[in-house]
């Protein structure tokens, strides 16, 4: 199956000269999740893996299914004051600015094998903020994974301490 037919092109979004890649039609068809879901199993292969961790809020479609299949726990890393527990929080820059996430305190536990997964690796800030929080917390990332990647923004480049896979490239 060719995912690359059910991601979406919306230009000029969220700002002028941008290509949102639009994953809501893979959503929508039940065959194409199930192929997406294997597939980024696949990314895994037999790595030991206690916790997924998923990042607000599209990282959140695939991280539970993953964490399902692969008998792990399902931690969600949200923005500020989403989460209803202690947190531990990591502020990240961005490119005119700054943000955070945040994760429950007690999600992680010391020598966990943590699977990192987000729908799109961009500039890899989101992701590199989430894996510094998992490292506060004592957790061991084994893999940080993603459906799709957009390649000329060097995500990966603020990632290059971790295993980081791709199920699509642009």
């Amino acid at each position: 199956m060719n995912l690359k037919t059910f991601i979406r092109d919306i230009p000029d979004f969220p700002t002028a000269g941008v290509i949102f890649r639009d994953i809501t039609p893979l959503l929508k068809d039940p065959k194409a999740i199930k192929f997406t879901e294997e597939a980024l199993l696949d990314l895994v292969g037999n790595l030991k893996v206690d916790k997924v961790v998923g990042m607000e809020s599209r990282g959140f479609f695939f991280a539970p299914m993953l964490a399902a299949r692969l008998n792990a726990g399902f931690v969600p890393v949200r923005k500020p004051g989403k989460l209803p527990f202690a947190t531990m929080r990591q502020d990240y820059d961005l490119e005119y600015g700054s943000d955070a996430l945040e994760m429950h305190s007690d999600a992680i536990i010391a020598g966990d094998k943590v699977l990192v997964h987000d729908d799109v690796l961009a500039t890899g800030g989101t992701a590199q903020a989430t894996c510094r929080l998992i490292e506060k917390m004592g957790g061991e990332i084994v893999q940080c994974n993603f459906l799709l990647e957009l390649d000329f923004l060097k995500g990966k480049d603020k990632l290059v301490d971790f295993a980081v896979k791709s199920l699509l490239h642009y």
